[in-house]
């Protein structure tokens, strides 16, 4: 099913239709899972999407639709029964370093120190540390996480703890971040503490990232693009670009006009399904 969406100029659009300048193309996306009663759940139905490259995306639908399902054949951690994932024209035929992933808790391993975590990643996958030393402490310079390096998780808040993970996520210096519901277990004003913190560190980093979240107001905040899902199966209904400009700073931007309207649009198809 290619389902119509609208452009920033009201103009039909077909929902993920080919870019020649997309970084990460979702073509025909299918993916069913098996229960214990025997009766397949189909997740996501045919599903289209392209994200730009150094684009800032965000996706909302509501709880079971496929949003995380969505995430994890992107970063090559399942595999989609039909349809096909490229970044940057090659096939995701499993997990890579070009993708960067940031779940809701942090993962951080206890008994390391910052610096440990952070540099996980390199030591995996066989890089000598020192040389890419400059480019991590760079990386937590842009998180305010220097002079942090040798505290343990425990001696970290809950928010300076996304933010090693984070880095973490950035040590490889993928293509991609993957971000699902990263700050869903902060309180509110902590949360809006990370989304002006993330978005200090997009700016600086200018990665692609596709993110997930429940709060629409945080997806309107944060992103370029807002990719609204229906209920599951899960399909794509509508993109909506964000004509804001950057930074933004939650007390001016959450009142502008322009927030507000796309907010309620967005509302009004989680509420309504299909809105016209």
């Amino acid at each position: 099913m290619n389902v119509a969406t609208l452009d920033t100029r009201g103009a039909a659009v077909a929902a993920g239709s080919a870019r020649s300048d997309a970084l990460i193309q979702a073509r025909g996306i299918v993916k069913i899972y098996p229960t214990v009663s025997g009766e397949p759940v189909l997740a996501l139905d045919h599903l289209d999407m392209a994200v730009r490259d150094g684009e800032f995306v965000c996706l909302v639908g509501p709880s079971g639709c496929g949003k995380s399902t969505l995430l994890r054949l992107m970063a090559g951690l399942d595999r989609a029964d039909a349809g096909t994932f490229t970044l940057a024209g090659q096939r995701i035929d499993g997990p890579s370093a070009e993708v960067g992933v940031v779940f809701q808790q942090a993962t951080l391993l206890p008994w390391l120190t910052v610096w440990q975590n952070v540099t996980v990643p390199l030591r995996v996958g066989g890089h000598r540390i020192d040389n890419r030393e400059g480019a991590v402490r760079d990386l937590l310079r842009i998180a305010g996480l220097l002079g942090f390096e040798n505290k343990y998780p425990y001696e970290l808040s809950g928010g300076m703890q996304q933010r090693v993970a984070i880095v973490r996520a950035l040590t490889r210096d993928p293509k991609l971040l993957l971000m699902d519901e990263p700050f869903g277990a902060l309180d509110a004003l902590t949360r809006e503490k990370m989304n002006a913190e993330l978005q200090r560190i997009w700016l600086a980093s200018r990665k692609t990232v596709v993110l997930i979240t429940h709060s629409i107001d945080e997806a309107v905040f944060l992103g370029d693009r807002v990719i609204v899902m229906s209920a599951r199966p899960g399909r794509i209904i509508r993109e909506i670009a964000v004509n804001l400009p950057r930074p933004r700073i939650a007390a001016e931007t959450f009142g502008h006009p322009e927030h507000v309207k796309i907010a309620r649009e967005i509302r009004g198809l989680l509420e309504g399904g299909d809105a016209p």
